[in-house]
């Protein structure tokens, strides 16, 4: 597995995948050909499908256009083998001839790959174990938990890192709660956490927690759809789960900063795990690879923070990704708005109680987190295209036909 540099990444929304993905994508294109008379992008399946609606075609201009003039064409229908998230980049000379053409795939997370076992990372793996059994059976034997085998793997460096990944995660939720309006698209939808947020604190104890956790979910999410700059946890469009139980522990339980980074390594260790065995792509398995995974990456944070045993965070992770299987990734206009804004809310509050059933039991159940990754892959591989950030079937078909 990568570092979780590779995993956490901060940048701007809406889409990790279609925005952040296909952004650098097109900046390693760029460098390579400083000169180049003009570009040819092809966007297909899912990228073509969507992608005006993530700005796909605003980050590839953005990165190309200073060099040269660039023409975009779509093909929704045209899907390549490896990945629905493909693009074809083509750099021409002066005289018309083909410099070069590159195909290349926005895996998920703003990871690049040029194909089967061609993922680009800034660096090689560095986890030597790559499953949870094989991760948690390390802990068992050494007397250690999930967070002392990142700093093992990846050296003291790494938390200065997640402190950075930790600064901007709340500062997007700070954003989010004191910005109004309308957020940006064709929907006209209003932003919410800020209103959820003072509502919240007028409700006894009980209430306000619930509430302040999807204020500050919404608030993150919000920060992702009006292209603010977040963190992929494990994506933009699930970008509002991690933050919005994190900053809701950090400020209802005091908890210290060096006990969050320990949560971030944790929940990191879930996601890579996801990613390498399976995917976090919307595009390839549908929001069960989006928000579930980050679903229970909070809930493995959440447990973590709380004392949980390896075993006990296993069981909430496990949890938090069982009861997101089969969810769709279907946006309304092909936005990161509607329902995966609701959905980051929603999540976050179900990472709060797979912590609490976690840690009532001993940590002993039936179905691993592993054989749900298995399932979960397996699942997304099942679901037809149209369930799959396409915007061509499911919520967002129903909504057009309104």
């Amino acid at each position: 597995m990568h570092s979780l540099r590779e995993l956490y990444k901060i940048g701007k929304g809406p889409s990790s995948s279609h925005t952040m993905g296909p952004y650098r994508a097109a900046q390693m294109f760029a460098a390579r050909h400083p000169h180049a008379a003009h570009f040819l992008v092809t966007l297909y399946g899912s990228l073509a499908a969507t992608g005006k609606g993530h700005m796909t075609d605003v980050a590839i201009l953005e990165a190309l256009e200073p060099v040269a003039p660039v023409k975009i064409l779509w093909e929704p229908s045209h899907f390549l083998e490896y990945h629905p998230n493909a693009m074809l980049f083509k750099a021409f000379r002066s005289d018309g001839t083909l410099a070069e053409e590159w195909t290349v795939y926005s895996v998920g997370g703003g990871a690049l790959s040029e194909g089967p076992g061609k993922e680009m990372s800034d660096g090689g793996d560095c986890y030597e174990l790559n499953t949870l059994a094989d991760i948690i059976a390390w802990c068992d034997s050494n007397g250690r938990n999930l967070w002392e085998y990142v700093d093992l793997c990846e050296g003291p460096a790494i938390w200065d890192y997640l402190q950075e990944i930790w600064e901007t995660m709340k500062a997007s939720v700070d954003r989010g709660l004191d910005a109004e309006g309308r957020l940006p698209g064709p929907l006209n939808l209003t932003r919410k956490a800020a209103v959820y947020h003072v509502k919240a604190l007028g409700y006894q104890p009980n209430l306000r927690s619930r509430g302040l956790v999807f204020a500050y979910a919404l608030a993150a999410s919000e920060e992702n759809a009006s292209g603010g700059t977040i963190v992929t946890a494990p994506t933009c469009g699930s970008c509002g789960v991690m933050p919005g139980v994190l900053y809701h522990l950090a400020k209802g339980h005091a908890f210290s900063d060096r006990k969050i980074l320990h949560a971030l390594a944790t929940a990191g260790l879930i996601g890579n795990v996801v990613k390498h065995n399976a995917s976090i792509s919307g595009a390839e398995v549908g929001c069960q690879g989006e928000v579930g995974v980050a679903c229970a990456m909070a809930s493995a944070a959440a447990c973590q923070l709380f004392g949980g045993s390896p075993y006990q965070i296993e069981y909430a992770a496990e949890m938090g990704l069982e009861h997101h299987l089969g969810m769709t990734c279907d946006p309304v206009c092909g936005l990161v708005q509607i329902p995966c804004i609701e959905r980051n809310a929603f999540a976050a509050c179900r990472a709060l109680d797979s912590n609490i059933y976690s840690t009532f039991s001993d940590g002993r159940h039936r179905i691993s987190f592993d054989h749900v990754v298995e399932v979960m892959k397996q699942t997304g591989k099942d679901l037809p295209s149209l369930y799959k950030e396409t915007s061509a079937g499911g919520l967002a078909l129903k909504y057009l036909q309104k």
